[in-house]
């Protein structure tokens, strides 16, 4: 095969894979208000077990994605980005918690001790700027 052959065909094997995998990409369930990013944080969500790490996490979750759906936006970037960073960090702290509970791995649980020392201080760092910024009604 020469040069222009093989490219095209490359290109056309190309294109096929991409218009085969499209409609997979687009197949997932929107994002709702409860959900972050279409993720489904529910139960059903894959073989998840009945292990206690893995209702710990479920509730974690849970409250995360609560905290984030319960605040509501102001229109002022600032205000909401914190407001929504504070559930969200929260959460980090509270997985984290539960990887030094029940996880075995050394890095992991050493990343998991990074993320509660800095999210801890970002949380209350964010609350005292919510604090200090009150929104105007």
């Amino acid at each position: 095969m020469t040069f222009p052959k093989t490219f095209l065909a490359g290109t056309a094997a190309f294109a096929v894979s991409i218009a085969v995998s499209m409609p997979a990409a687009f197949a997932q369930t929107p994002a709702s208000s409860a959900s972050m990013g279409g993720m489904n944080m529910s139960a059903a969500n894959g073989n998840q077990g009945d292990s206690a790490s893995t209702k710990e996490f479920q509730t974690a979750d849970h409250s995360m994605m609560s905290g984030m759906s319960g605040v509501e936006y102001t229109g002022d970037a600032d205000h909401d980005f914190v407001a929504h960073m504070v559930p969200h960090h929260e959460g980090a702290v509270a997985m984290a918690k539960i990887e030094l509970k029940y996880g075995k791995d050394a890095k992991l649980r050493a990343l998991a001790k990074e993320i509660i020392a800095s999210q801890d201080k970002e949380v209350t760092f964010m609350k005292q700027w919510l604090a200090a910024h009150p929104q105007k009604k």
